[in-house]
């Protein structure tokens, strides 16, 4: 079990602040903002018209603002998709990159964000205050089954393909936001047949499997990478969007496709996947 404090310098900030943050967020994002806990950091979605998730977020509020976490390279692209739904609202967007620094702690088997100024030193994350690389905790992350979107797959999948429904990202009981329409007909309707699912390769891939990288598995079904991180021994674990299969089934033989996989295993979840 990892303890220690991990700098996740691919991550930034896009603060929101102002009387009216929490009511301009509540109408983009799938969370219900109005519900944020102190010191938590809880999974939002933003997404088109039709339902596909431009970006994931976590969200910690803070005083008289609340911060989105995500990943560097969508900062700009999502602040400038916000601001157009301004309008008349008393909030600001601040894209926070080279002011604030995202800090992932583990403790106890337990793990949080922080958020601190980029000239602070990380402080005491844990008992040990072990420093965890950046790979350790992405592993944690796809073990954990948490989804995240990068420019590479920005608008490619519809929220329940990424399990934001089972991670409690989606609030199906909050008003209207942009995507909710497809979202509810897609939770209530029963309809989504690919879901985000964790696998592990047999041997080392022949094509690093990057987020949005196409292929096919052994058994002829298609996948598209998520996300993924390299292995001591050289296997690679990845979540990946795919039909729905059993947990814990081996996938022998060799997939052919976008990424070339030898062969893969499907890995169990740490929750269950809707029916």
């Amino acid at each position: 079990m990892l303890s220690g404090h991990c700098e996740l310098d691919d991550l930034g900030v896009l603060t929101v602040r102002g009387r009216d943050a929490v009511a301009f967020l509540q109408g983009q994002l799938s969370q219900d903002v109005t519900r944020l806990g102190a010191g938590r950091a809880s999974f939002a979605g933003c997404h088109t018209p039709q339902g596909r998730v431009i970006a994931i977020l976590r969200l910690l509020p803070g005083d008289d603002a609340i911060h989105c976490v995500l990943p560097q390279e969508l900062i700009e692209a999502l602040a400038a998709r916000l601001r157009k739904y301004v309008l008349r609202s008393k909030v600001t967007l601040a894209d926070e990159r080279g002011r604030l620094r995202v800090i992932g702690v583990a403790h106890a088997g337990l793990r949080t964000l922080r958020i601190e100024a980029a000239a602070a030193a990380p402080g005491p994350a844990a008992a040990d205050n072990d420093a965890i690389t950046r790979a350790a905790w992405r592993a944690l992350d796809i073990a954990d089954g948490l989804p995240q979107v990068y420019r590479a797959t920005s608008e490619a999948f519809v929220a329940q393909m990424l399990n934001l429904d089972c991670v409690g990202g989606i609030a199906f009981d909050k008003g209207c936001y942009t995507g909710q329409e497809i979202i509810a007909r897609a939770h209530y309707r029963g309809r989504v047949k690919r879901r985000m699912q964790r696998f592990r390769t047999v041997a080392a891939p022949a094509t690093p499997l990057a987020p949005g990288v196409s292929g096919v598995l052994a058994d002829g079904s298609t996948f598209q990478v998520v996300d993924s991180v390299t292995l001591a021994d050289g296997r690679a674990e990845f979540l990946a969007v795919a039909p729905l299969v059993a947990p814990d089934v081996p996938v022998p033989g060799t997939g052919a496709g976008t990424a070339a996989v030898t062969g893969a295993e499907v890995l169990s979840l740490p929750y269950a996947l809707p029916d």
